[in-house]
């Protein structure tokens, strides 16, 4: 299995002092002229993150920022991994950018990016239909270890975010329930509807209407502490410690980019992004506005992967 690095510490220490250095006036003469945002097909989460961030840049830099949808997370993350290092062309990408390698060989190396910061957080909802008699992630597990092989769950394609969440759910929990697969999260919504299978971990956005009007059960959320975003509703960790699944996206750069440029943005994402304008229009879509140092991003894609990492072995998931 292709070996997940991330940038050496000493690139990190740099870019830690350029950030000193900004904060204290020395700012470089950064960019003079647009800059491509290149990230994933159009609609998604990612493209999502990648407009806004894109505004906040714009409006801070005074240069435009240009999104430019390159497909899949193949297609973008190649082009920036072999794009000149002089911060004109950037990337944001989410989990699959560093969970791909896990499942199958993939045409560039994390030692290609530089993360600069960590831009939004989106979480899943573990919901079950109504006929199932759980009412509690205790319930749910207890019921499932009681009829090994018997409880159902609706789940998209191997590597999306539903599924990623609900196989570290299984893994920690030791269950063994029955997958049913879908092509997509709006097919297999469909069904737990109906009542056809079960169980789902789905976004806020797609199920809390059916939740308020009682045709879908929520039982917990996927981020490790409660969120605003579904007011009152505990953590799966809060009966499984440790558990947490989250899709993050965020802004890298190519490696070898300058820690003065990575500093540079940084800080200019994190003044957007730690604005109300910017924390409200992520939370009307159901995601949460996020801000971190490079240091800080670069730790959560290694504990990320590290967590699925653990899962996609032990339970030997391919691509499908």
């Amino acid at each position: 299995m292709q070996k997940l690095s991330l940038t050496q510490p000493l690139q990190l220490a740099g870019i830690a002092l350029c950030m000193a250095n900004v904060a204290h006036g020395q700012a470089p003469a950064y960019p003079t002229k647009p800059v491509r945002v290149v990230t994933s097909a159009p609609g998604g989460g990612v493209d999502f993150t990648a407009r806004l961030l894109a505004q906040g840049l714009t409006a801070g830099l005074g240069q435009q920022f240009v999104v430019d949808n390159r497909g899949g997370n193949q297609i973008s993350s190649v082009t920036v991994a072999n794009a000149v290092s002089d911060g004109y062309t950037v990337l944001v990408q989410n989990n699959t950018l560093w969970i791909a390698p896990l499942f199958e060989k993939v045409a560039y190396s994390m030692t290609q990016f530089v993360p600069v910061v960590l831009a939004s957080r989106s979480l899943n909802v573990l919901v079950v239909h109504p006929s199932l008699p759980v009412h509690s992630v205790k319930d749910l597990i207890a019921l499932a270890k009681a009829k090994p092989g018997e409880i159902n769950y609706a789940s998209g394609l191997v590597g999306s975010a539903n599924f990623l969440a609900a196989e570290l759910f299984k893994h920690m929990a030791g269950l063994n329930m029955v997958r049913i697969s879908y092509k997509g999260g709006g097919p297999a919504l469909t069904d737990v509807l109906a009542g056809q299978v079960k169980i789902m971990f789905a976004t806020t956005g797609s199920v809390m209407p059916h939740v308020k009007s009682t045709r879908l059960r929520a039982l917990a959320v996927t981020s490790a502490e409660p969120t605003p975003l579904v007011p009152g509703l505990p953590t799966v960790a809060a009966s499984l410690p440790g558990y947490e699944s989250l899709t993050f996206a965020g802004l890298l750069v190519p490696a070898k980019t300058s820690p003065a440029i990575i500093a540079r943005l940084n800080e200019v994402s994190r003044k957007y992004l730690d604005t109300a304008e910017a924390k409200e229009r992520f939370a009307l879509s159901g995601v949460e506005a996020a801000s971190s140092t490079p240091q800080a991003f670069d730790a959560a894609i290694k504990a990320d992967t590290a967590r699925m990492q653990k899962v996609i072995q032990a339970a030997g998931l391919r691509l499908e």
